[in-house]
Order: structure tokens, then C-alpha cells, then sequence
């Protein structure tokens, strides 16, 4: 069982909570949750050690967001078949392409930690560019994840090794 794979068992997450996390609120929800978590980290300026109220209301959320929302059986918008997909990718690597694999990898080694970079920089310094940037660069990828896995679900349906 690969890294993915741990966190996603982890998580608990069963068939049924992914298709929870399938619907395309869960998806969007989770999206929005970046900049209010880092919103609640800025914070920290105007409320000191209370900012923690509003980090914790945003980690609740993101914990709580997959068991939420009411299951999507079939997808058909392109937030549910990425879903679909990353749950493919969690599950068994071996249907993956090469061209998939590459794109995951460039992904989470080179974007990753660029934005967290950039987010752990601009928060410390209370400087909105760099935080702002390096949010972007961390939403814009994770869409690009969600897209690269609606592809490899769509390929899969072709290929009928998914319904």
C-alpha cells in the first residue's frame, strides 16, 4: 500500500465517502477553504491567540467535509469525475499512464512546495503577494490534479474498467 493510499485509509474514507467527496459542493467547498484558512491564520494580528478558533473551525470543516454532502453515484460534472478519478488513482496505480504519473509527480514536487513556500512566507511576513501567489499557484494546482483525474477517469470509462 503506497503513501496515498495509507492516507487515503486514514481518512476513512470508504466507497460511500467518496462519493460523498464526489459531489461537486465537497469539491468546491474544500477550494474555499484556502484562503479562509489562511484568512484565519492573518488573523493572528487582530485576535492573537483566538485566530486558533477560526484555524480549528476551518480543519473541522475540511475533516468533516467528505461525510457531508450527498453521494454521487454517477458522474457526470467535471469536479465528481475527478473525484472519480483520484479515487482510481488512491486505489490501484497500475491503470495510471505514464503521462498521468508525470504530470502527479511535477504536481505535488515542484508545485507543492512552491506554494507552501510561498504561503509560509507571506504569512509570517504578513505580505499579501507573496500569499496571495502562492495560493494561486496551490488552488491552480490542486484544479489541475482534479482535471488530470477527470481525464484518467474518462479514459478508464472508455476502456471499460470503470462504469
Amino acid at each position: 500500500m503506497g503513501a496515498a493510499s495509507k492516507m487515503a485509509s486514514t481518512l476513512h474514507m470508504s466507497d460511500d465517502n467518496w462519493k460523498r467527496h464526489a459531489n461537486p459542493w465537497s469539491v468546491w467547498t474544500r477550494l474555499a477553504a484556502i484562503p479562509l484558512m489562511l484568512a484565519a491564520v492573518w488573523s493572528r494580528v487582530w485576535l492573537g491567540w483566538w485566530c486558533l478558533v477560526p484555524i480549528a473551525a476551518v480543519m473541522l470543516w475540511l475533516w468533516l467535509n467528505p461525510f457531508v454532502f450527498r453521494p454521487i453515484h454517477t458522474p457526470t460534472t467535471w469536479s465528481a469525475k475527478g473525484i472519480y478519478g483520484e479515487k482510481l488513482w488512491f486505489k490501484d496505480k497500475w491503470p495510471v499512464t505514464a503521462d498521468h504519473r508525470r504530470i502527479q509527480r511535477l504536481l505535488i514536487v515542484v508545485g507543492g512546495p512552491a506554494a507552501i513556500s510561498l504561503i509560509a512566507y507571506g504569512l509570517v511576513s504578513l505580505e499579501i503577494w507573496p500569499t496571495a501567489f502562492g495560493a494561486t499557484l496551490m488552488i491552480m494546482g490542486q484544479l489541475w490534479r482534479i482535471d488530470r483525474f477527470g481525464v484518467l477517469y474518462e479514459e478508464q470509462k472508455r476502456a471499460g474498467t470503470v462504469q
